[in-house]
């Protein structure tokens, strides 16, 4: 009861609120303040406003908010230990079939594979350069900008 008089005391207000703004001939704002003024009634007048405070003054439903607030932190809980133990993850980690541990990526270097032979020479047939020579290209250019 004290609930819905408030909602029409504050619809009362809005209106006069409009009302004003429409004397000043700013006619648009005053049907925006009118509509948002009705809001409060209508509310008071479905029932809702009734729902509402019957929910918030009742220690029942607060008693309910908390087992579902329990129950929400305990599944968070257990799910953060379950990914604990199962490394990071929450699935169990697999394991990969014909995968050996000596196995060599197809794009590995050639030092990597053991380089023998004419595959691992240059062009013509010569050993490739020097690891000292790779970096011959790096320091002309930072010879080029005074570096």
């Amino acid at each position: 009861m004290l609930a819905e008089t408030i909602c029409y005391a504050a619809s009362a207000a809005g209106l006069g609120i409009a009302a004003l703004t429409a004397y000043r001939r700013r006619f648009l704002a005053a049907a925006r303040t009118a509509a948002y003024a009705l809001v409060p009634a209508g509310l008071a007048l479905t029932g809702i406003v009734q729902w509402l405070t019957g929910i918030v003054f009742d220690p029942a439903v607060w008693v309910g908010f908390g087992m579902l607030a329990l129950a929400a932190l305990l599944l968070v809980t257990t799910r953060a230990v379950e990914r604990r133990r199962s490394g990071g993850s929450g699935k169990p980690a697999k394991k990969v079939r014909g995968a050996s541990a000596d196995a060599v990526a197809p794009a590995a270097s050639r030092p990597s594979l053991g380089s023998t032979g004419p595959a691992a020479q240059g062009r013509g047939g010569r050993p490739d350069a020097a690891p000292a020579d790779d970096f011959s290209d790096i320091e002309a250019i930072l010879k080029k900008h005074g570096i």
